[in-house]
Parts: structure tokens; sequence; C-alpha cells
């Protein structure tokens, strides 16, 4: 039986944070974080039954191809508001690979302008990371268009340094550059690198967090007006001479230009682009910028007439961004909030800017829209538009301040909310950031546990992957590796770590954890419908934890 009662189930993501030994560069244990501590370790937190267990959060328990591969809040998001496995991200562009149908109708079109002596442009992150692109999903493309012909194809390269070791931007367009040869050989048609930046600084904002990251993109990849080299290598080395502490990710903008001083690869009138990033929150606003009109986010200046924009997969369904895509998504209903709202049970959802897309459209199985608008409320805090390590506890407490009011109001059912600070603060590399991070999620988080045992509600805490509780690079043996003034490598990708599953339960209900092998973020979606008293689908993995009356 459904619990409407206002007694809330209050779920509480902390990004990020994940479970590892407490060494020298975990920033969750280097933290004063007593409350949180106690939540990820004692069996009572301040006298209150703590139920607990991990949970896998990355490569296939996400849907992710490989265990090797690192989980992301994208696909975290997915899978914990599906309550299923699904193929994800770079998965989907295997299968489609593999099977044909990534050169269905979109890739024809952009072909056909190639074929008839237009530019093809592709923009995305020049990485193999996997988290957003894959660079040999590049290299494919760029083969597949140069055998048939497309004799002008250019690449517009976004730096990584976050999903990938920082430092290593300068080796992935050393390979490309190589490929691109290589394929000139074979061909007689080499591919270009136009333009680039580092991946936080250029192109790849979202949510509107800033747009002056998408003009500088704009101007670099389409105008061709950003600093001019001679090539993508000479841009990275001289930014790195002018700055040695320089991250990958933040390179400034650069545009590649000929002997003339021409711009190499600036768009013009029916060019056709590929966006090849296959995770869209950080391509929807550069599609917009060259799709949209009209367009008031910056100047643009003259757009060239009858540009073609296709993304290698569907960003945003509602949106219909992009119009074209290469690779079909993966259709997931009946996630946890579409089986909330059925039931007639209010919910909100809250997060600052950076994660607010996460806990709603990703949650809600890559759909914007509410299942019933009259059932569900969705609090966005504006992120902070300043380096994350300036400001690393970001927006926990008005987070808290948001879900506290939902409970005070007494007509929430379920609140989810994201802690952004755990793995926005964590991409920069830096400990002692990550740890003041920590500390202001364990101030927030405990102010939330008061608000629901007042309510006598339910408290679940968890997270979407790990990033903060390992923040130096280790080789496969562990060894944490060294910079050559003798300082560690700063991590500052996500990582392969478990991630706490903690119910505090306020109800005077028996709560058992169910051993279930490998158990995963898809087994969170049965367990909060079983909080609820709602029935589970059948397609759901099975719970995490039982309740018992």
């Amino acid at each position: 039986m459904a619990n409407s009662s206002a007694a809330p189930l209050v779920l509480a993501i902390l990004d990020g944070v994940g479970l590892a030994p407490p060494t020298e560069d975990n920033s969750v244990w280097l933290a004063r974080a007593p409350f949180l501590h106690s939540v990820l370790r004692d069996e009572f937190v301040e006298g209150q039954p703590a139920v607990r267990t991990e949970l896998r959060a990355h490569g296939t328990a996400v849907g992710l191809p490989s265990d090797a591969d690192m989980g992301n809040s994208e696909v975290g998001h997915n899978i914990l508001g599906a309550g299923r496995i699904f193929d994800q991200g770079a998965k989907q562009v295997e299968q489609s690979l593999l099977d044909g149908t990534i050169w269905g109708p979109a890739w024809q079109h952009v072909l056909a302008r190639g074929v008839a002596g237009r530019s093809i442009h592709f923009i995305g992150l020049l990485s193999d990371g996997n988290v957003h692109s894959h660079i040999k999903h590049l290299q494919i493309m760029l083969e597949k268009a140069a055998e048939a012909g497309a004799a002008h194809l250019v690449a517009h390269v976004l730096l990584d340094g976050r999903d990938v070791r920082d430092g290593t931007g300068d080796k992935y367009v050393e390979q490309l550059e190589a490929f691109c040869a290589e394929l000139g050989a074979r061909t007689g048609i080499i591919p270009i690198i136009g333009s680039g930046g580092g991946r936080m600084g250029v192109t790849m904002d979202r949510y509107e967090a800033d747009w002056a990251v998408v003009e500088r993109g704009y101007q670099a990849h389409c105008a061709g007006t950003a600093r001019p080299f001679p090539s993508a290598l000479d841009a990275v080395r001289t930014f790195r001479a002018e700055d040695p502490s320089v991250s990958d990710q933040f390179l400034p903008p650069f545009t590649v230009v000929g002997a003339d001083g021409a711009p190499v690869g600036a768009m013009h009138d029916g060019d056709a682009v590929v966006l090849f990033n296959f995770r869209g929150d950080r391509m929807i606003e550069i599609y917009r910028a060259l799709t949209e009109t009209p367009f008031t986010a910056f100047d643009r200046g003259p757009l060239p007439a009858d540009l073609l924009v296709s993304g290698l997969a569907l960003y945003d369904g509602d949106l219909k961004i992009p119009a074209e895509f290469l690779v079909p998504p993966t259709r997931v209903t009946n996630t946890v909030s579409e089986v909330i709202a059925a039931a007639g049970l209010r919910q909100a959802a809250i997060a600052e800017t950076q994660k607010y897309g996460h806990v709603t459209y990703f949650w809600n199985g890559n759909q914007s829209d509410k299942f019933d608008a009259s059932l569900e409320d969705y609090v966005e805090i504006e992120s902070d538009r300043v380096p994350f390590e300036q400001r690393p506890w970001m927006k926990s407490a008005e987070t808290a301040d948001e879900i506290i009011r939902c409970i005070h109001e007494g007509s929430h059912q379920f609140i989810r909310a994201n802690f952004a600070a755990g793995d926005m603060v964590g991409h920069t590399g830096s400990v002692q950031a990550a740890t003041i991070a920590v500390e202001g999620l364990d101030v927030s988080l405990r102010r939330v546990f008061e608000a629901v045992r007042r309510a006598s509600g339910t408290l679940v805490v968890t997270a979407d992957h790990g990033n903060c509780e390992v923040m130096v690079e280790r080789d496969s043996k562990g060894t944490v590796q060294y910079l050559a003034d003798g300082t560690p490598v700063p991590k500052k990708s996500h990582t392969l770590s478990p991630v706490p599953f903690v119910v505090l339960d306020f109800m005077g209900r028996t709560i058992t954890v169910n051993h279930i092998e490998r158990a995963g973020l898809a087994n969170v979606a049965a367990t909060l419908l079983g909080f609820l008293g709602l029935p589970v689908p059948d397609a759901y993995a099975a719970p995490a934890m039982t309740v018992h009356a």
C-alpha cells in the first residue's frame, strides 16, 4: 500500500563521494566531517540505527562497455532513476558500429555535403576517457568520410585533462595528426585540425552555466577568430610555455591558420557539422549556437547559411536536440519517478545548476518534461560562476535549505537532491579544496538528517560515482605517481570506487540488506519504491534492501 502520509522519503545523492581506504589523498576521510564519517561507518548515527551496503557505480553495473570504464553523473542518475541496466553512451555507439546503424540517414546527409565539395566539421572532446567521447569514434568517422570522397574534413578538438590524465593533451593531438597523415597516404585526403581549446573554458558549457564558454568555442570553431597558431600542437605547447601550471581542461581557445594568416577550418555556407561527443550535456549549447534563430545568448556575428548540424547521439529527446543524430537512443520508460507520479504521490527534485539536469532529465530516463506537473516540483539553485576550488563548499547549504523547506511544507512524499561539491571540486585536483567541499557536505547533510528525524521520515544517502576519495594518480599496482618536482600527480577524473548506500529510517520499520552479488546503482529504484509501499515494475533489478512493517 502506498505511503501517502507526510513522512518524507529523502534521497541525498552525494555526487562524487565514493568509498576508498583513508589514504593521504582521500578527501572524504581527510575532512573534519564527523557526521558524514558516522553515516559511512557506524552502526548507529546519533542513536539511530544505520542500515548500510556498498554499490557498484561503474562499468557494466551502469551499462558501460567494461569494468575498466569509470562511471559518471549522467549514467549514474540514468540507472538510479531507471532501476535497471541498459546500454549507455560508448556502448551504444559500439553496438551501432557493429550493426552499421550509425551509417544511416543522418550520416548520409552529412556525407552528401562533403562529397558535394563542402567541409565536414567534427567538434568534440579529444580523449579516450570514454565518458563524453572516444577518439576512435572520431577516427572511424574521418576514415569513412575520406573513403567516400569527402575532401575537406576538419576536426575542432577540445582537450580533456579531466577524464584522462592531465597534461596529456598534446599526446592526443599527436595521435590524431598521425592518424590523419596515415589516412591521407591511403586515400589522398588528409583531415586537418581547425581549432580547439580546453573543455572547461571552451565550448563545453552545460545547463547555461556560462555562455561565455560557448562563445569562445563558437569564435574559434565557426568564425576562426581565436588566437592564431600554425598548428594545434604549437598552440598547446605555447600555452604551456606561457603558463606551466595550466591544466589541459583550461587551455585557451585557438584557431589554426595557414601561411596567409587565414583560418584553415572556419565554417562556411552549406557546411556540415558533426558533434562527436556521445554524451549530450556539454554539446547542447554549441548546437544551439550553430542552429538557433533568433539566438540571444551572445553576438554570433554572421552565421553561415544552411549549416547541417548533427550529433553522434540524441542529446535531448524533448527539445529534439539535435534534429539529426547518428545513433538511436535507448528508450527508458517506467522510471521510478514515473511510477511515483502515477501513484499520485508528490515529489521534488533539488540541485544546483551543475547537477540540475541530473536529478531531472537523466533521472527521468533522458526526458525533460515532468510526468505530472501538478505533483512534481523542480528546484534549481544557481551555481557560483567562479572556479570551484575558490568556493569549494559550492551550494551545499542552499541545497540543504531547499530540502528542509520541502520537508517542512509536509506535502512531498519523495524528495531527491544532488549535492554537487564532491564531484565538481574533486575535478579540480586540489586535495585541500576537495576536503573543504566534504566538510561543507558534512554540515549540510547533518541538517537534513535532523529535519528528516523531526518529520519521522526516511533518509537515504548514496552517490552516483566516486571522485574526491582518490585525489592522486596511481599505477595499476596502486603506487602513487609523481611529477618531476616530486609532488603527486593530481587525479581529476572519476574513480572505479564503490559508493555508499545508507538508510536511516525514523518510521520504526525493520530494514534488511538483500545480499545481491555485484549489487549496483540499478538496485536503488526498487528499494525506494519498497520504502514508499509502491509496486515494483517487472523490469527492475532486485531491491538492495527490503522494508518490513
